[in-house]
């Protein structure tokens, strides 16, 4: 097979939950653990830190992947989804994985994949891991896909594992309370390794503590680590000014990262990159940390963050996709300066649009769109939905439509903003 045969194969023959939805969701470990013993155990031949939550956890995962790039350690980061091109889940050191090497992984363990009935990202996750052992990585930062408890990559056994909090998503697969969820992220912590918790919240605190004291691991808080005592946002960057709280030691941080909900996830990086410094082999300077977080996303390629695709108007798209982050990305328009608000938004069919509608600025003029993807709501359904909580626009068939739609109807001191599904911001970058 050449590339484009092989991901035919992928997207296609393997069941795929990310573009087809709770029928392809394939729950439990058996399958990755059997495939990675034919495979000869790959993860085990690194270390690696476990990223788990329901937002944050991708822009975490990469500032903490670029952070040990700038220490010096060639460094694995596995993350889903992508969103224009299908290596982008797996990096050495920023660099996507090589086409050839992802033809030739297919080609070799067709068979076996078949024969074990892998989900798209069970293979997907077992590539990062040969790939990784291959390219002599010495960390590894890997992202769950969803959940934790059950999800492929919780067959490793990390250095530290994270969870950057916690919110209403996939509640026909997670649970339908944050206890419940909380519960299946906790599902990552293992026996004797520290667990690092991004955003604490009374409402789950209990559940990672007593996850924590069966397995004897210990739970940090992040907000209780570091403390931010300033934020500015100036250019291409956002200037932090961080407290260590045990000795009360500041650092001034940039980041290349936008969007104020970055906070969290900055104190979460520092928490644990701290801990990576103060408890594990690896070492990393403050030089390190510094230059790690001036280039998080330059270094390890992350879109789609409060990302600015355009000026005049102002033009800006994030991957916020749940009731979580959707507060998140309202409560940054609220802060934007503009004269009108255009929105170009579509979501997935399984989202819990009654939790989210409602968050959504009223005040804006709505493009109700799709993604080209089989898990999209219909653009006319979303309308009508949107209409019900007071969200006023139209319905427009493609992104591409909408977007140029919107740019006709908006004039340069207006704002467009993009999103609601990775799919949507995915068609129009």
């Amino acid at each position: 097979m050449n590339y484009s045969q092989t991901l035919e194969f992928l997207f296609t023959s393997l069941p795929d939950f990310e573009s087809k939805g709770v029928m392809d969701y394939k729950p439990g470990l058996d399958r990755i653990v059997a495939f990675c013993r034919h495979l000869g155990n790959p993860q085990r031949n690194f270390f690696t830190i476990h990223v788990a939550g329901t937002n944050g956890k991708g822009s975490v995962a990469h500032i903490i992947a670029s952070v040990l790039q700038q220490a010096g350690y060639r460094t694995g980061l596995y993350t889903s989804p992508h969103l224009t091109d299908f290596r982008e889940r797996i990096r050495v050191d920023g660099e996507m994985i090589p086409k050839q090497k992802v033809v030739n992984f297919v080609d070799k363990h067709h068979d076996k994949m078949v024969e074990l009935e892998l989900s798209f990202f069970e293979m997907t996750t077992a590539m990062a891991f040969d790939y990784f052992a291959q390219s002599d990585v010495e960390v590894a930062v890997i992202e769950t896909g969803l959940g934790g408890r059950l999800d492929a990559t919780n067959l490793i056994v990390p250095v530290l594992s994270i969870v950057t909090n916690i919110g209403l998503e996939h509640a026909d697969l997670l649970g339908d309370t944050l206890p419940k969820i909380a519960a299946e992220k906790a599902g990552i912590i293992k026996k004797s390794i520290p667990v690092i918790i991004g955003e604490a919240n009374p409402r789950y605190n209990e559940i990672f503590e007593q996850v924590a004291a069966s397995n004897k691991s210990k739970v940090i808080y992040a907000e209780q680590e570091f403390v931010c005592e300033a934020r500015q946002q100036g250019g291409e960057r956002q200037h932090f000014t961080l407290k260590r709280t045990r000795d009360g030691h500041q650092f001034d941080v940039e980041l290349d990262l936008h969007g104020e909900y970055q906070i969290h996830n900055i104190i979460t990086a520092s928490a644990a990159i701290d801990f990576l410094h103060e408890e594990t082999p690896l070492t990393i300077s403050r030089r390190a940390f510094l230059a790690g977080a001036y280039d998080a996303a330059a270094s390890t390629s992350l879109r789609g963050r409060w990302q600015q695709i355009g000026e005049s108007p102002l033009m800006i798209c994030d991957t916020g996709h749940n009731a979580h982050g959707i507060a998140y990305v309202a409560e940054q328009l609220k802060n934007t300066p503009y004269k009108k608000l255009f929105c170009v938004i579509g979501f997935v069919r399984d989202k819990d649009l009654a939790h989210i509608l409602p968050l959504l600025p009223h005040d804006a003029h709505y493009l109700f769109t799709q993604a080209q993807t089989a898990r999209s709501l219909p653009a006319d359904e979303l309308a009508a939905k949107a209409a019900i909580y007071g969200l006023q626009g139209e319905a427009v068939s493609t992104v591409s439509e909408a977007v140029t739609k919107a740019r006709n109807l908006a004039s340069s001191e207006d704002m467009i903003f993009i999103g609601g599904s990775t799919y949507v911001v995915a068609e129009a970058l």
